[in-house]
């Protein structure tokens, strides 16, 4: 990859990106990014202001057992339960990649240097429960920067008010609709109106909605080819980018009404738009699609290594690509509706599968743990 050091006046896609206004985030995080000096070599280099994390990631690099094995010796010694090993681990990665992104927090006043992590995906339709998991995860990570993640389920929306309350940074995930968008964006709102009333300085508190793009041409693509006419085919791979367009659209909409303005007035931050599965998933499809063509101030755009790297080697950045295409985006997704194919339908089925997916992470990394506790306990005996 070619040097892009913030210093360096070169004009490169991912300088362009951030002069755009769009904030660049690793989704990826591993203790051999961490202690390798990669994730630092990012932030200085590819223009990267945060990192965010999810059960997948954390199976993978946990999985893998590079950087881990002193702590697991020493979690095994210690006769800790599966679940908390997984905590003490996950927590040390995050609270390490905060402690590294703590520069570009404080010179963008919190708005970036940011560091996510989710609750146990296993208690995404658990609302006490999931306030309860983030106020430990806040606690336990015991940094600013942190964000924690909670899910966009029925049950996670008053979790997210609740949390915010507390006056915790909420990073909103697994958001695939636009009606649950705009109750994500109402349940926010209802979170800061609790801080103020509590006496809780609203300007420390920070959120981004996690909307997810990726996700939405695979399913709906899928379901386009089944209906096979040449009409079909002509609106694979732009169902995505509707969607999320028109979701900035209502993003604009509800941080310029009243209530919203009122809160800004008394310190609060807008809580940002942040593209989430933007590696693009079909090998026909430009690799960079989903950061070329979502381009618009204010947004954040968290991508896998692979992403970023392409769009360093060969982005196209024009400028925003947003704010202009509300209509046609409109129109795209009614010419999919009028095929047959449910717009609520494909959105609900994408949150369960994203839900039940993290699950199944979480599950695995947990069966990854036990093995490696056993067998550090079997080794020390």
């Amino acid at each position: 990859m070619k040097n892009m050091s913030n210093a360096d006046s070169t004009v490169t896609p991912l300088k362009s990106l951030a002069g755009e206004g769009v904030s660049i985030w690793l989704d990826d995080l591993s203790r051999k990014r961490i202690e390798s000096g990669n994730l630092a070599e990012l932030i200085e280099n590819s223009h990267v202001v945060g990192v965010t994390t999810n059960p997948s990631i954390f199976q993978a690099a946990i999985g893998s057992g590079e950087g881990y094995e002193e702590q697991l010796a020493d979690l095994a010694t210690r006769g800790v339960t599966v679940d908390e090993a997984v905590r003490m681990m996950t927590t040390a990665d995050v609270r390490a990649a905060a402690d590294i992104l703590r520069p570009v927090y404080d010179a963008t006043q919190g708005r970036d240097g940011r560091v996510s992590i989710e609750v146990d995906p296993r208690l995404a339709h658990d609302t006490v429960a999931t306030v309860a998991e983030a106020k430990q995860l806040s606690w336990l990570v015991d940094r600013p920067n942190v964000m924690i993640k909670i899910p966009a389920t029925k049950a996670g929306l008053p979790a997210i008010t609740e949390v915010i309350g507390l006056g915790i940074s909420v990073n909103v995930t697994l958001i695939f609709s636009l009606d649950r968008y705009k109750a994500v964006m109402d349940a926010y709102l209802a979170g800061l109106e609790k801080a103020r009333a509590a006496g809780i300085d609203l300007a420390g508190i920070h959120s981004v909605a996690s909307f997810f793009v990726s996700r939405v041409d695979a399913e709906i693509d899928k379901r386009l080819d089944q209906v096979g006419t040449d009409e079909a085919k002509s609106l694979k791979g732009k169902a995505a980018l509707a969607n999320a367009r028109l979701a900035y659209e209502a993003y604009e909409e509800v941080f310029a009404s009243e209530r919203a303005t009122k809160l800004e007035a008394a310190g609060a931050n807008k809580q940002r738009p942040l593209w989430a599965s933007t590696g693009v998933k079909d090998p026909a499809y430009k690799d960079t699609l989903y950061v070329d063509e979502l381009v618009a101030p204010g947004t954040v755009n968290t991508m896998p290594e692979a992403t970023l790297k392409a769009t360093a080697d060969h982005g196209v950045i024009t400028g925003d690509t947003v704010t202009g295409g509300y209509e046609q985006a409109r129109a795209d997704l009614k010419a999919v509706d009028a095929l047959g194919i449910s717009y609520d339908e494909v959105v609900q089925q994408l949150e369960d599968e994203g839900v039940a997916k993290f699950d199944v992470a979480w599950n695995d990394l947990l069966a990854v743990v036990a093995n490696r506790l056993a067998g550090k306990e079997a080794q020390a005996k």
